[in-house]
């Protein structure tokens, strides 16, 4: 007798009267519809009859979440929370599917039949929001979705042309990738992994032989970029980064080292990258381009204590254009420095982030930067960029942990007390134990 399946254990923050998982914010309790669309995925690969129950009731609610009026100019998207009233942010339709056609591709046959024809035909909508969509393969992340979607919604609903759109895609991404060296989304803890996450599922589950054989060869490329990016000393992603958000600037985040292992132990990436990502310390230089057209190029340094990162120019406003991390023994997380340019002394908690609905996860960089690097030396400068009123304008260097700076040096003049004016021709020291 074959034993009863396990339960799915369900989210502490899973709300059983919206059927969503609840996230709470300053500004309220929000629902995000895509989160919902991977819960409900996880329910039906589960298997077990209540979680198969519960997930039909999740999927109904996602689904009521897809824009259906055919008047609409995003026909076939989806809401990015359940209390949207319109398609606020376009990725929603990628990263629902990102969810949704996987789970028909493996289980399709655990739902019961009306289901399943109304996820197909939400499947199809969505896809023809893809296509109109088109997005660049330089957006990098929503490319690689929109590969993976297109690729296995193809597949899925045996509609060849489909599937060859998103092949075309995949083909034209690596064509750029080629070109410029390395992706736009240049070295971006957050957006590296979606895009491995999106390869995985497109060679794992496409039917197609080239399709696999080129997802593969990308992903060993951009595995190979993090692995070498991964600080010996402090097991962080080293910088600089494309785009980041702030719990993985200050290091709030487990180490990014544990996320490549993990992704050597389930095949995300060859195993022969394991020899990059736990490597004996050394000290060693990294030098890549990114955006061709743009001049875009990327050096870190690194030492057993330390990493120096530093790019060429700035392109998104969520770069870390100048960053250092550096082991502090016996510390619970290790140092980092990282630049900004600030208009109107804005600071942590001024900048609203539209998606997550919250002021807690930027600190945007505001300047236009250009930096040069040679070994574990840089300069950088910054210039002001985009705004023409403003009462004040400033490059600033931030270090995580105020409180651990042994000493403020100024010229000959140790400072004991902030703020401090400087002269433009001083030069300052920070100390840090």
């Amino acid at each position: 007798m074959t034993p009863a399946k396990t339960q799915f254990s369900l989210p502490d923050d899973f709300n059983p009267e919206t059927l969503m998982v609840a996230k709470v914010t300053e500004f309220g309790v929000f629902h995000e519809v895509r989160r919902a669309a991977h819960l409900a995925a996880d329910l039906v690969a589960n298997g077990a009859p209540a979680d198969l129950d519960l997930a039909e009731q999740i999927l109904a609610q996602v689904l009521d979440r897809q824009e259906h009026d055919p008047a609409d100019p995003h026909h076939g998207n989806f809401y990015w929370m359940r209390e949207d009233e319109f398609v606020e942010d376009l990725n929603a339709v990628e990263f629902v599917l990102e969810a949704l056609i996987p789970m028909m591709i493996r289980h399709a046959a655990r739902l019961t039949p009306a289901l399943q024809e109304r996820l197909l035909a939400a499947i199809k909508l969505g896809l023809m929001e893809v296509a109109r969509l088109d997005v660049l393969v330089a957006y990098t992340n929503i490319a690689a979705l929109g590969v993976l979607n297109t690729c296995l919604g193809g597949e899925l609903l045996q509609t060849p042309e489909i599937a060859t759109r998103g092949f075309g895609k995949l083909l034209a991404w690596i064509d750029y990738t080629n070109r410029s060296g390395h992706p736009l989304e240049y070295n971006s803890p957050t957006y590296t992994a979606v895009t491995l996450r999106s390869l995985k599922l497109l060679t794992d589950l496409t039917a197609d032989a080239p399709t696999r054989q080129a997802a593969r060869a990308l992903t060993a490329r951009l595995g190979l970029s993090a692995a070498l990016h991964i600080h010996s000393g402090t097991g962080r992603w080293a910088g600089p980064h494309g785009r980041a958000y702030q719990p993985t600037i200050v290091c709030e985040t487990a180490p990014e080292v544990e996320r490549l292992r993990a992704w050597l132990t389930d095949g995300t990436l060859p195993r022969w990258l394991a020899s990059f990502v736990d490597r004996p310390m050394a000290s060693f230089s990294i030098q890549e381009t990114a955006e061709r057209s743009r001049g875009i190029a990327l050096t870190t340094h690194q030492t057993p204590t330390f990493a120096l990162g530093v790019a060429s120019q700035s392109f998104h406003p969520q770069a870390n254009v100048l960053m250092l991390h550096y082991a502090r023994p016996n510390a619970p997380r290790p140092g980092v420095l990282y630049s900004r340019y600030l208009l109107d002394d804005k600071w942590f908690g001024d900048a609203y982030h539209a998606t997550d609905r919250t002021k807690m996860l930027n600190l945007p960089d505001e300047g236009r930067f250009l930096g040069v690097q040679e070994v574990n030396r840089a300069i950088g400068l910054y210039a002001q960029i985009g705004a023409d009123h403003f009462a004040s304008a400033k490059g600033v260097l931030i270090w995580t942990g105020r409180d651990e700076i042994d000493e403020i040096w100024v010229g000959e003049e140790c400072i004991t007390e902030l703020p401090h004016r400087l002269d433009v021709d001083q030069a300052v020291v920070v100390a840090r134990r």
